[in-house]
């Protein structure tokens, strides 16, 4: 009974003694050499279980990397693509502008009637000579000239 009315009286020496306990217990779980002394395949599963957690732990890490260098590749991708579509459609605005500025001017005029066949007037087909220069011009002063006057002239493009 004195022994137990000093353990009652002497509240450190409890608590240091509970805490090696504890301290024992921890250090006693976390080595492997006592569970490999008692039960060998147990400690295998051990070793196996705590390889398999590193190996997933590691894949998870390497998986998560991945998934960002692919969302940031995918932002960039789309990005572009933002880009074209907003440059393209820049392009249709200008090309439609300037279609209706070089189409503006030159539709038809509201005093021209549109044509038929039966409107069509036929001319005669002028004469293969060249015409006579006027008297007073001399063909000869314009050499150019005088050369595009002698070729004939083709009709269409």
């Amino acid at each position: 009974m004195a022994a137990s009315r000093q353990f009652r009286e002497d509240p450190g020496h409890r608590s240091a003694s509970s805490g090696t306990r504890a301290l024992a217990l921890i250090q006693g779980s976390l080595s492997g050499a006592r569970v490999d002394r008692r039960s060998p395949w147990l400690a295998g599963l051990h070793r196996l279980v705590d390889g398999s957690l590193i190996g997933v732990g590691a894949a998870v890490l390497i998986l998560a990397g991945l998934t960002l260098h692919w969302q940031h590749r995918w932002s960039r991708g789309f990005e572009a693509l933002e880009t074209a579509q907003l440059l393209e459609h820049r392009l249709r605005e200008a090309t439609a502008t300037l279609e209706r500025a070089y189409t503006g001017p030159t539709s038809r005029p509201p005093q021209m009637v549109a044509t038929s066949t039966a409107n069509l007037m036929y001319l005669p087909r002028p004469a293969e000579q060249a015409p006579e220069p006027e008297p007073g011009f001399a063909m000869a002063e314009m050499p150019d000239l005088g050369a595009l006057a002698q070729r004939p002239v083709r009709s269409g493009y």
